[in-house]
């Protein structure tokens, strides 16, 4: 028997979004080039933002959306989307997919093949704990991430206003919406978390991302739920710093440290305990009072 029911698309914005992205190509669809994600399903050049909506059998009145990662330039749609938002449905939440806008990547597959090759080296490339990035503004200039960073922003609040406006046709709480988010997703959902411009959510469970930008945690700031490996030399230090200044601020929170795992592990399974980490999020739920 199904634990779901077939999944429904809304446009985040039909009359156009409020900041456009410039020069973005056709969006397409294809597979993983390299690393832990080779071979699974992943999308380019988005412009048109939208909300999928998988709803379980048996809803428990919580609702997820899930923001999957890619850098601002790709989303890692089926192991930080497609996968997360089954393993919630079949749980009984209500996963609503998020699939947000993106920089502009090539159209030509062999130049796009080149640039993510490029951009792959970056996040393995050695480096050691005392020099690990402590903010993303150490990996990439910040003016160079403004408007992807922001549109993307922009397009997770527009989902929780959706989720929130028509909860009662999805067996959800308004009062029980969360945000999961995976990389460049765990940054949209931290950048939400700290600035919501409306009710904060009931929970974020930013995974390998997130940053405050040294601004004050909110005094309202929803349960934080982290996970990294220690061999992601990209961000593990930047999500210690996310989880510091979460409980310096005295909000709840958990971090899990992996020793291995590497970035954007997702929803692979790598026979590591990592792979474990989802469970872990669903028994912080279950402890939160969100099951």
């Amino acid at each position: 028997m199904a634990s779901e029911t077939p999944a429904e698309i809304i446009r985040l914005w039909p009359e156009g979004p409020p900041t456009t992205i410039e020069r973005v190509p056709p969006e397409t669809e294809f597979r993983g080039i390299e690393g832990v994600s080779k071979g699974t399903a992943m999308l380019r050049n988005v412009s048109d933002p939208t909300l999928t909506v998988f709803r379980p059998q048996k809803p428990n009145g919580v609702g997820v959306i899930v923001c999957p990662g890619g850098g601002w330039r790709i989303l890692a749609w089926q192991h930080e989307g497609l996968d997360v938002a089954h393993w919630l449905a079949e749980r009984g939440y209500t996963a609503f997919l998020l699939k947000y806008r993106v920089l502009p990547t090539p159209a030509d597959p062999k130049a796009f093949e080149k640039a993510m090759t490029e951009m792959s080296a970056q996040i393995q490339a050695p480096r050691s704990g005392a020099t690990a990035p402590r903010k993303l503004a150490d990996i990439a200039p910040a003016d160079a991430l403004r408007l992807p960073r922001g549109a993307a922003a922009d397009d997770g609040r527009r989902a929780v206003e959706i989720v929130r406006a028509r909860a009662k046709e999805w067996d959800v709480r308004p009062d029980r919406i969360g945000m999961i988010g995976f990389s460049a997703g765990a940054f949209l959902t931290a950048d939400v978390a700290m600035e919501p411009r409306s009710a904060p959510l009931a929970f974020v469970a930013p995974i390998y991302g997130g940053e405050t930008q040294a601004r004050p945690v909110p005094k309202d700031a929803p349960p934080l739920f982290t996970v990294i490996a220690q061999d992601d030399r990209l961000l593990f230090r930047v999500v210690e710093g996310l989880y510091a200044d979460w409980s310096s601020a005295d909000r709840p929170a958990e971090l899990h440290i992996f020793a291995r795992g590497g970035h954007g592990f997702g929803m692979v399974r790598q026979n590591l305990p990592v792979d474990r980490w989802i469970d872990l999020f669903g028994a912080w739920l279950t402890d939160q009072g969100l099951a």
